[in-house]
């Protein structure tokens, strides 16, 4: 038998921001499929009309451009098993739901809210299944002529999956490996509403996962109790032989405490759990992205793919390209992998490492610009280089190198106190005249000459940098002296230290 090509599909909910967690399920797809040389399908289901949330379609389209996971078919994608919307599909479902009732494995139910609700209350632990239904208002305890005319005229039902008592339902897992469920304690749910006509998740997904040929199915794993009813619905349409394998990952838990990942741990402890800043088209909410707050989509992507599952080396840097040879489903772990949100600004640094100066310059040129329009791409690029190792972000770059740009016009008072001596003064108005000497202001020459001059001088060589340090910064930061003075050049760097030297001085006094 010719083996089946991998056709795997991520299936999210118009329904707000996409959570990281969706993020990474599509990632798990993308690997997948591209690993074994197989489609990724993108679908969209918005067959819960009331939880629509208008522009997060686009947004979720945008989230995964930004991260760089391509899709092969789908909303958007193209493709010839579509429409790839479920809200598209009515017809479709309609036609399923039909032959699910001629076969009779499944059946019609007029129970109202009110009266399900009092059946709650008087049987402890109610569900509607194999035990219960008899007990019900539904075509299996009504006469066919009352439910011909209760359809007839108009009033609302539901479509529920016939359950049968006494089987034994196996779920193959890649992850969990083979899960055996007793099918009497399975519910009959609820698989479409005459309300607005249209199915619920459940036949949707089956019928679409089918019709799409769709060979894997890789999920979350709060998915993990459906799955039971998903393959006694492949089996009451006959489609056995073309059922998807199953293969449910474990959660993104809280990086703190128990529980799955939320946005308030994010709103709470300062980290995203969007790929995108979104705001909330109802409330007016803004939600942080990890686009906006500074991270490159490689190390999301980087962070995420070892959220649950590792090559089993000591590797950890790893492009998209690289982990898809890598890439194992099932040595995903079965626990649920903490949020460790500290590790993704690890990966951010290390990817800031790993590029060049010329591109972390590009990145922050903007930001300067902001504040000093007629900085140049080249002084930035070669503060860029200095400086870029000391930072996890982009943005960091301003307050630890604006010195660079603008000169200080307020002496830190804790650096003062302790690197301001009482010969600070006179010693720096001495090195302004050495200085002023030197022709070729390059930092090697520099470093030369003021060595010389400190050791004939017998002055200390750390009270001159110190003192210098401030009057060039404004505080104790920065990298190697000659470097900040090479940069700024012979008039800028003497120009700060003769101001610095007057307005220190003239705090002493007072």
């Amino acid at each position: 038998m010719e083996a089946r090509k991998v056709r795997v599909r991520f299936a999210p909910s118009p329904t707000g921001a996409l959570h990281i967690g969706g993020v990474r399920t599509a990632l798990y797809n993308y690997l997948f499929a591209r690993q074994h040389g197989g489609d990724l399908v993108f679908r969209i289901e918005d067959t819960d009309s009331t939880r629509f949330v208008p522009g997060a379609e686009e947004y979720i389209i945008e989230s995964f451009k930004w991260l760089g996971i391509r899709f092969d078919e789908g909303v958007s994608f193209g493709g010839d098993k579509g429409p790839y919307r479920q809200s598209e599909r009515r017809d479709i479902y309609k036609r399923y739901v039909r032959e699910l009732l001629d076969n009779g494995k499944a059946y019609i139910a007029f129970d109202t809210p009110e009266e399900l609700e009092q059946k709650r209350q008087e049987v402890q632990n109610f569900q509607y299944d194999c035990h219960t239904r008899q007990q019900m208002r539904n075509s299996l305890t009504l006469p066919k002529e009352e439910v011909e005319r209760l359809v007839a005229e108009g009033h609302q039902y539901v479509v529920r999956f016939k359950v049968e008592a006494g089987q034994e339902i196996l779920v193959d897992d890649l992850i969990r490996g083979k899960v055996r469920v007793k099918s009497d304690i399975c519910d009959d749910k609820v698989l479409y509403k005459s309300a607005d006509e249209l199915p619920t998740y459940h036949l949707a997904n089956i019928v679409d996962d089918h019709l799409m040929e769709i060979s894997h199915v890789i999920r979350g794993e709060e998915w993990l109790p459906s799955a039971p009813l998903h393959v006694m619905l492949y089996q009451a349409f006959g489609w056995q032989d073309t059922m998807p394998q199953f293969a449910h990952l474990p959660l993104l838990l809280k990086p703190d405490g128990k529980g799955k990942l939320s946005k308030r741990d994010g709103d709470r402890l300062g980290f995203p759990v969007f790929p995108l800043e979104w705001k909330d088209p109802k409330t007016g909410e803004t939600s942080r992205g990890y686009r906006e707050d500074g991270y490159f989509p490689e190390a999301v992507i980087n962070f995420l793919a070892l959220l649950g599952w590792n090559p089993g080396t000591e590797q950890e840097i790893f492009s998209l390209d690289e982990l898809v040879p890598l890439f194992d489903i099932s040595k995903c772990s079965k626990a649920g992998a903490k949020f460790a949100y500290d590790k993704g600004i690890w990966f951010n640094h290390e990817y800031i490492l790993m590029k060049s100066a010329e591109e972390i310059a590009q990145l922050f040129f903007p930001i300067v610009k902001e504040h000093c329009p007629g900085e140049t791409l080249e002084r930035v690029t070669a503060v860029t280089a200095m400086m870029k190792d000391r930072v996890s972000f982009v943005k960091e770059l301003w307050p630890l190198c604006s010195f660079f740009f603008v000169a200080p016009t307020e002496y830190d008072e804790k650096t003062v106190k302790k690197r301001w001596k009482e010969d600070s003064a006179a010693q720096l108005t001495e090195l302004i005249g050495v200085l002023e000497g030197i022709d070729d202001f390059s930092l090697e020459n520099q470093e030369q000459i003021v060595h010389q001059w400190i050791e004939q001088k017998e002055y200390k060589l750390g009270n001159i940098m110190n003192a210098w340090r401030l009057t060039l910064v404004g505080e104790g930061k920065g990298p190697g002296m000659f470097d900040i003075s090479a940069f700024l050049g012979k008039e800028e760097t003497i120009e700060r230290m003769r101001r610095a030297i007057r307005k220190l001085e003239m705090s002493n006094e007072e």
